[in-house]
């Protein structure tokens, strides 16, 4: 009995012995499996993270090769730039050749338009002088065919110049052609014949400045007389009595020739003095031309001569603006004359500071037809007459 009870304990000792080894090696096993299992693991992860490497560097490589060694960038830069520039240059060069163009094209436009003006210039130096100062005596302020055939014209105060005069109570009279009229007025000024003229003063300029030259005032002289008497001539006549002899004579020839004419001085005597008589020219009138002959003393005729404007006022006004159509209006008057058969003295002007001249504002000439030995009968008359209107038809 004890030992059967031995032998089963012994059994079962043995058996519990048995299923705790076999546990362990069940523990065991599963240890070394997980461990293999790991290791397993970590050796398959390895080659993924190895991949994941390449990959990344495989990438880094592709970027380095795309991506240019610093010369290639400078090169390519430069390449870039070269290229840039080059276009840049042939864009440069399109527009210089294009502003070129424009310039040459601009330089013959302007070429074409000088030589225009030119020629219009040259074209308009051979047209009449009415054509070039068409509206001259408007200029003045005053519309000339608002003036009847007859009528009366007087000192108009708001003139300009007006203020200068000092003897101002005459009249000039307006008178019309009949026929063939070229709308222009000659004013026709009888010299002197002004009763009390010369105990009257008025400045020789408008600015106040003295005279340049002598002549009936002496040089440096700041007023000189209003209206002079005038010389006499070898015979005893008055000059104021032949100037409008002359002027009458003149007046029927421009009229006959379709030019109207102002007559400054129609009687024996106008109560105007010099500044107020081309005041009333400037503004009624489209040029003035003053008859006279000269009192040089001299005992034989000298001729004609027209009266310019000495140097010395040519850049004081309206004496700077007008001074060369005075010239020009002298210069037909003495060719009209000669043609005539007149005689002319030297080169038919002589510069003079004349109160004349300097008020005026239109072509204004004093025209000396002579001298106190000068013939100055009616033949004589009517000869310069025609003479003068030539020079009128030359000028305009």
């Amino acid at each position: 009995m004890k030992r059967i009870t031995a032998s089963i304990i012994t059994g079962i000792m043995i058996f519990c012995l048995s299923a705790c080894g076999s546990s362990n090696t069940e523990k065991d096993s599963s240890i070394v499996s997980e461990s293999r299992d790991t290791q397993t693991s970590e050796k398959t992860k390895e080659p993924e993270t190895q991949t994941v490497s390449e990959s990344s560097q495989t990438e880094e490589t592709q970027a380095d090769e795309s991506r240019p060694e610093d010369g290639e960038e400078s090169q390519t830069a430069e390449e870039s730039q070269k290229s840039g520039d080059g276009q840049d240059e042939e864009e440069n060069q399109d527009t210089d050749e294009n502003q070129d163009a424009d310039e040459n094209q601009d330089t013959d436009e302007n070429q074409d338009t000088d030589e225009n003006q030119n020629a219009d210039e040259g074209q308009g130096a051979g047209k009449s002088h009415d054509e070039q100062n068409a509206g001259s005596s408007s200029a003045g302020g005053t519309d000339n065919d608002s003036y009847g055939d007859g009528q009366q014209i007087g000192l108009d105060p708001s003139w300009e110049y007006a203020e200068y005069a000092k003897i101002t109570s005459g009249e000039a009279v307006m008178y019309r052609a009949s026929s063939n009229r070229k709308g222009i007025v000659v004013g026709v000024n009888a010299g002197h014949g002004t009763s009390g003229g010369e105990s009257v003063k008025t400045l020789c300029h408008p600015d106040g400045s003295p005279k340049t030259t002598g002549g009936t005032t002496g040089a440096g002289a700041v007023k000189a007389i209003a209206v002079s008497g005038g010389m006499t001539f070898d015979d005893g006549t008055p000059e104021s009595t032949v100037t409008l002899k002359m002027a009458k004579i003149l007046k029927s020839r421009l009229l006959a020739a379709g030019y109207d004419v102002l007559m400054i001085r129609d009687d024996s005597d106008v109560q105007l003095d010099n500044v107020a008589r081309t005041v009333i020219c400037n503004n009624v009138a489209d040029c003035h031309i003053a008859l006279h002959w000269d009192g040089d003393g001299l005992s034989y005729d000298k001729g004609c001569f027209y009266i310019s404007v000495p140097d010395g006022i040519k850049d004081m006004e309206p004496v700077a603006s007008h001074w060369r159509e005075d010239d020009a209006l002298g210069e037909c008057l003495i060719e009209g004359l000669s043609a005539c058969g007149a005689k002319i003295n030297g080169g038919g002007s002589m510069s003079i500071d004349l109160t004349q001249t300097s008020y005026s504002t239109v072509p204004s000439v004093d025209i000396e037809l002579g001298n106190a030995c000068s013939d100055h009968s009616e033949s004589a008359l009517e000869n310069l007459a025609d003479g003068l209107v030539m020079g009128v038809e030359s000028f305009f």
